[in-house]
């Protein structure tokens, strides 16, 4: 800008015109509706975390009654010959005696309550409580004749007293604890007897029917998504590697093969209810599978992840400068040999990511585990691979979905406890992906 014009305008470049101040003062609004929106994002997920982790965390205690049970061999052991097949027919009620009179001498010993409140007392204890005592002597029947000590289960109520989701005004309108029972707790609590600790049978326990919500656990869950993950690794991995090598790298380019081009890029947005309906088609119906299997949901799943790593492992092919390709041919590398040792070591972190990427999606998935049976109730743990393949299991999200559709507020509290542990895996399998490529990318 001259003097004359600076003269004529009373302006210099600095100060700019009418048509740049709006400019500038335009793109200060778009950056500050940009802030605000990561704002309202970084919020709403704040906001989520806070409702899950003061929800679930919860679940991550258990509530424990501690008595010194007699396993009277009277009861347990009628022939006295420690023959496996006669204490197993030992059934729970015969073990129920065993848990009310230990409580009964516990309460007399200690002063607790009173004749009258051994039935409230005996209430407290979960129902799971003689399941466990019977599991003990079935594993070691030697210990019949002894007294034993055992942390059992304090009934959902109870422990959802100390965790604050239980009161004594709401007691006072629950059929299932009462106001005095809660009582009991707290005199059971100041001798010792009643303790809140970490509960580690959440992470191992099978699930639990809906009378005795303290018990469910996620042991059966997460076996079965572990085996789910580990098929989808070793049959997705090697064929969207090989599918995305052959069409990047040696496929002519021609009508077919834009053909599978876009079928692959509208597989990777197909709803995932779609693949579980495909699944219940082909691999149960059809092919004749097993519902509930382990199996069926990683075909299911694989067949859901393969377009993610494809278009991950092509976009990771891509990345590779072409030089790369071009020096090895010059070297006299065939073109498979410039493909595998050079182009292909260079493309693994971008490979990698991608691949942890698409399991990450697999294990969050619900619908398609819903249509092929593995929201069914299961107790029992898979048997080890393979045969544990094709066992009756569960998975970590279905599990979600399975508690919160039962009323009692302790299976929403597993549920949002469920929902940390699979955040948990969800994070660590996304840092794995962080440190691999980092690990291995390279520069050039």
């Amino acid at each position: 800008m001259t003097d004359a014009v600076i003269a004529k305008t009373g302006k210099t470049a600095l100060a700019g015109s009418a048509r740049t101040r709006r400019r500038h003062a335009s793109e200060r609004r778009f950056r500050m509706m940009g802030l605000a929106a990561v704002a309202v994002g970084v919020l709403a997920l704040l906001g989520l975390l806070v409702s899950i982790l003061s929800n679930g965390l919860s679940s991550f205690r258990q509530t424990y009654i501690t008595l010194e049970i007699y396993l009277d061999p009277a009861i347990l052991d009628k022939q006295g010959n420690r023959d496996p097949a006669d204490i197993a027919k030992v059934t729970t009620f015969g073990y129920a005696p065993l848990v009310e009179g230990s409580l009964v001498r516990m309460m007399k010993d200690h002063g607790i309550g009173s004749e009258a409140d051994v039935d409230t007392a005996v209430a407290m204890i979960s129902k799971e409580a003689p399941a466990i005592l019977r599991r003990y002597v079935l594993a070691d029947p030697s210990r019949i004749g002894e007294t034993v000590e055992f942390d059992l289960l304090a009934s959902g109520r109870i422990d959802g007293y100390y965790k604050g989701r239980v009161t004594m005004a709401s007691a006072e309108l629950d059929r299932n604890t009462s106001p005095e029972q809660l009582q009991l707790a707290d005199e059971m609590k100041d001798a010792g007897i009643l303790v809140t600790r970490f509960n580690w049978d959440f992470f191992t326990a099978p699930d639990a029917s809906d009378t005795r919500p303290e018990a469910a656990g996620l042991g059966v869950a997460i076996l079965g998504s572990a085996y789910m993950m580990l098929i989808v690794l070793v049959l997705s991995l090697p064929i969207g590697v090989a599918a995305s090598i052959y069409l990047e790298e040696f496929a002519p380019r021609n009508r077919f093969t834009d053909l599978i081009e876009v079928n692959i890029a509208n597989l990777a947005a197909v709803p995932s209810i779609v693949f579980g309906i495909l699944g219940l088609a082909v691999f149960i119906n059809f092919v004749g599978l097993p519902q509930s299997a382990p199996v069926v949901g990683g075909l299911v799943l694989t067949l859901m992840t393969l377009p993610t790593i494809i278009i991950a492992t092509r976009a990771a092919l891509k990345a590779v400068p072409p030089s790369i390709r071009d020096g090895a041919l010059a070297v006299g590398a065939s073109k498979m040999q410039s493909v595998f040792h050079h182009v292909l070591p260079l493309a693994m972190p971008g490979i990698l990511t991608g691949t942890i990427i698409g399991l990450a999606q697999a294990l969050g998935e619900t619908a398609p585990l819903l249509l092929i049976g593995m929201v069914a109730f299961v107790r029992e743990y898979p048997a080890a691979p393979p045969e544990g393949f094709f066992d009756p299991a569960s998975a970590l999200p279905v599990q979600v979905y399975n508690w919160t559709q039962r009323g009692d507020p302790a299976f929403v509290e597993r549920a949002s406890g469920a929902i940390i542990v699979l955040l948990i895996f969800l994070l660590l399998m996304n840092l794995v992906a962080v440190i691999l490529r980092r690990r291995f990318e390279r520069r050039w």
